[in-house]
């Protein structure tokens, strides 16, 4: 299983760096409660403030059964409020149904998401870290007992490595260090597989070293590419569910970098919705390398299947600002194209990645 008071460390020391009197919210659900309070010990011995917002089961399905319409086109201003003056947030996923959100009308998703998004990037602005704890309903996703799916977490959180996790992260930290130095003078990134061929223009645009910062576990590098560039088409083979919802099958046609044509095999309403949250969602915010080995298989969360090496992802809507991706919307929907089974990743024409392995 996974030691909570190692993955606490983990998250405090590593990920967030937390300091004497900063205030820290640790948002989960109740069942993430080994975590929680192994987080607000970790950060109380960091002599920071630990904040925890716990959310009940079935709290998020009620609340967009039952909010009136104003509801969902506004936010209580007490979340910004709280959102401009912490100092960090972990979000750690813990959902006791991984589909509990499945026929709810996705306008409604999207309408809230369009609205909260001052809150949203209000807390982007500070330090922040997403994660996960395992729950029986992940696991069941996954195709996995609970067990083994703890196992899984474990090992791709580095959390089994006999030097201990945090030499683990500036080992990849290191070599994605390299993949960053292979395609950061490229203008063009060319991705190809079986139904994609896509094409993006990245030149002057800043490469990061995503090493379990922000995400954990974490394993890519990522871009913001220029916001008219991306021409082509991509089908993302690997299944999405985004607050639940089964998306899957998912091929985008681009044309002077926004999508002209789309449609899922699975969750298409879901889809076309998304499309429409606002002006910046037909776009793409960030291009993605993952590099993160220790996860072999996708498992049916974002948070793991966007970082299997051997994979990219392509994000809908808003950029990261040290991209220098000027995209901006309320969405930031990753979608993921696995090229371990016949895939080519180029830059300026120079094969860098054959069949899910880097060639540097």
């Amino acid at each position: 299983m996974v030691d909570p008071a190692a993955f606490a460390d983990l998250i405090a020391g590593y990920c967030l760096e937390v300091e004497p009197h900063q205030q820290v919210t640790v948002r989960s659900t109740t069942l993430a409660a080994p975590l929680l309070l192994e987080l607000q010990r970790a950060i109380l011995q960091r002599e920071g403030w630990p904040l925890l917002r716990v959310e009940l089961p079935g709290q998020t399905r009620g609340y967009y059964e039952h909010a009136a319409d104003w509801q969902l086109d506004d936010f209580p201003q007490l979340t910004l409020t709280e959102a401009k003056k912490l100092d960090a947030t972990v979000a750690i996923q813990a959902p006791d149904d991984v589909h509990a959100l499945q026929g709810l009308d996705p306008q409604k998703l999207m309408r809230a998401r369009r609205a909260r998004g001052p809150v949203s990037e209000a807390t982007m602005k500070k330090r922040w870290c997403t994660s996960l704890w395992p729950t029986a309903s992940l696991a069941a996703g996954a195709g996995m007992s609970l067990t083994e799916f703890a196992t899984f977490v474990r090992g791709a959180l580095f959390l089994d490595r006999p030097a201990g996790p945090v030499a683990a992260w500036n080992e990849l930290g290191h070599f994605q260090d390299q993949l960053i130095r292979r395609v950061a003078p490229a203008s063009e990134i060319r991705i190809e597989a079986p139904g994609t061929d896509l094409r993006l223009k990245v030149k002057g645009r800043g490469w990061v070293n995503s090493d379990g910062k922000r995400n954990m576990p974490s394993g890519e590098v990522f871009t913001g590419p220029h916001e008219r560039s991306a021409t082509g088409h991509i089908r993302f083979d690997v299944p999405s569910s985004p607050a639940g919802v089964e998306v899957s099958g998912v091929e985008l046609e681009f044309r002077d970098g926004e999508v002209v044509k789309a449609r899922a095999d699975v969750g298409d309403a879901y889809l076309q919705q998304a499309l429409a949250t606002d002006d910046g969602a037909r776009r793409l915010g960030e291009l993605g390398i993952g590099t993160n080995f220790g996860i072999n298989r996708p498992v049916g969360v974002i948070l793991f299947d966007e970082k299997i090496g051997g994979t990219v992802h392509c994000a809908l809507g808003r950029s990261y600002d040290e991209t220098g991706g000027k995209n901006r919307s309320a969405l930031h929907w990753d979608l993921i194209c696995d090229l371990r089974g016949g895939g080519r990743l180029t830059a300026d024409g120079e094969v860098f990645q054959e069949n899910g392995k880097f060639v540097l």
